[in-house]
């Protein structure tokens, strides 16, 4: 649980890294990049730790599966309430192609 917790704060630093800027399309592109590199480096604090803890747990596969679903998450809710974005249908679909694409990695075979 810990290693989620960890991965979803880093993700709420990426994903604000990546795509806060939309929103200021005025701020010249050298200073959203500094921005942007320094929200990051705050990410990488917190990913690295959220990996290391979790290679205890999971194999590298399943991290990186796990980092996956929880960045997808943070992205939605990010796009939703932030960028004021709407969830169309075929996102639905695509994020439940994601889930049964977890129910594979995880199954014991």
């Amino acid at each position: 649980m810990r290693t989620i917790l960890l991965l979803l704060l880093s993700n709420l630093f990426m994903t604000t890294a990546w795509y806060w800027h939309l929103k200021f399309r005025e701020t010249d592109l050298w200073k959203v990049i500094l921005i942007s590199w320094l929200i990051a480096f705050l990410e990488y604090c917190i990913a690295v730790p959220a990996n290391r803890i979790g290679s205890y747990s999971f194999n590298a596969f399943e991290l990186k599966t796990i980092q996956e679903v929880v960045s997808l998450t943070v992205f939605v809710g990010f796009a939703v309430v932030y960028l004021k974005e709407p969830v169309k249908w075929n996102y639905l679909v695509g994020f439940v192609l994601m889930v049964l694409a977890v129910y594979f990695i995880f199954k014991k075979w």
